[in-house]
């Protein structure tokens, strides 16, 4: 399953968004050549060392994928970056500060004219568009300050306390619309001929996804409280203690549910016409008094217990899992998500990306090495053996 083979992406790329979005398109048999930093590479590499000495996040980004190293302060480099471009790229995405992409020479503006096929794709904090900046176009922006400016950490968290999201979510959204932006850019390619420049923003990435907060405090309503890991809006749902000292997750989202829960789970017929619960905005309103009887009702019960009552009422519940939960869940193995990529320090567990065809696969090669690729590429660009020693000896590559 190759739909973007022969497809070639140029990335000038650290951390996750675009590295995210560029291992999208290799999944899918693109060809991305990753441009790095000589003897330090990506930043994300540094991360950690949680994976046979290699880092979580670069394991994780950047799989599949070619390592060229490049100097771009030197102005051999940067005349390498730009043949690279002009003679085999496809698609160019970056994410490197706000600026620094026209300071290459490999903005939109600088290679439209010669190569009017190309697709470019900025990735940034704020929007990097020079037709419409905004005031905070040069700030730096990390995830978690993206998930501050976005009002997610508003929602998230306890009432005494907000919290961050447990993994790079503003990176992540940013990432899948460059994604899919890139896609139906290729499809337009295909009808008319002409690439075009994308501007992803991360704040714009994750303001889409709080759609539903915003929309509920539509015209100064107020906003849905921190609730911890239960539902702001719905009642019951949410974690709930058992008697053996496990936690089961459970969700109701309509009356039908609510009789049957009172029924056959809290086994309490009467409570589904207890006027401090008809309807959810009423259970939402009463959430503490409705915690303290369904924990009571489950002090008595194992989780085992609990999850029976709760499959035969047909509520819908889950198994609050830890990442060797997740890395053991039964579902994917049974449905055959895993498989194994090369790195550097050797075979590695890989989980298959979402979405399954009817033939073949993705593309899941090896996490590059850095600089892995460096002579190999340029030797496609005609650079000779003799001057690849002499511009790695200069530090250039």
């Amino acid at each position: 399953m190759q739909p973007l083979k022969g497809l070639t992406v140029v990335a000038l790329e650290h951390a996750i968004a675009a590295p995210f979005a560029t291992r999208q398109l290799a999944d899918l048999g693109a060809r991305v050549i990753k441009i790095e930093r000589p003897g330090v590479g990506d930043f994300a590499r540094g991360y950690d060392q949680r994976v046979k000495g290699l880092a979580s996040h670069f394991v994780w980004t950047n799989r599949s994928k070619e390592s060229l190293t490049l100097d771009l302060k030197h102005p051999r480099a940067a005349e390498l970056l730009l043949q690279l471009i002009h003679d085999k790229a496809d698609c160019v995405v970056q994410n490197l500060a706000p600026g620094a992409a026209a300071r290459l020479g490999v903005s939109w503006e600088a290679l439209k004219d010669r190569r009017p096929d190309l697709i470019v794709c900025d990735i940034s904090g704020y929007g990097d568009d020079p037709a419409h900046p905004g005031p905070l176009r040069d700030k730096k922006a990390y995830d978690l300050l993206i998930q501050s400016e976005s009002g997610l950490l508003s929602i998230t968290g306890t009432p005494e306390s907000p919290s961050k999201s447990g993994l790079p979510i503003a990176d992540i959204a940013a990432g899948m619309y460059a994604y899919s932006n890139i896609l139906a850019a290729l499809l337009q390619r295909n009808i008319d001929g002409l690439g075009r420049r994308i501007d992803v923003s991360m704040l714009e990435a994750l303001s889409e996804w709080m759609g539903y907060p915003l929309y509920y405090t539509f015209e100064g309503a107020s906003p849905p409280p921190r609730t911890g890991a239960a539902h702001a809006t719905i009642c019951p749902y949410g974690p709930f203690p058992c008697g053996d000292g496990k936690t089961v997750m459970l969700g109701l989202q309509n009356e039908r549910e609510w009789q049957q829960f009172c029924k056959q789970v809290l086994m309490q017929p009467g409570l589904a016409q207890d006027p401090r619960f008809q309807g959810n905005a009423q259970r939402t309103a009463a959430r503490e008094e409705l915690h303290r009887i369904i924990v009571e009702t489950f002090a008595a019960l194992s989780h085992a217990q609990v999850v029976k009552r709760l499959e035969d009422a047909q509520i819908a519940n889950a198994e609050l899992r830890d990442m060797a939960g997740l890395w053991h869940h039964e579902q994917l193995s049974a449905r055959g998500r895993w498989r194994e990529v090369d790195t550097e320090a050797g075979r590695v567990p890989a989980l298959l990306p979402p979405g399954s065809w009817d033939e073949g696969e993705p593309l899941l090669q090896a996490v590059p090495a850095l600089g892995a690729h460096t002579d190999a590429v340029l030797a496609e660009l005609g650079v000779s053996i003799h001057e690849v020693a002499a511009l790695r000896a200069a530090g250039v590559i």
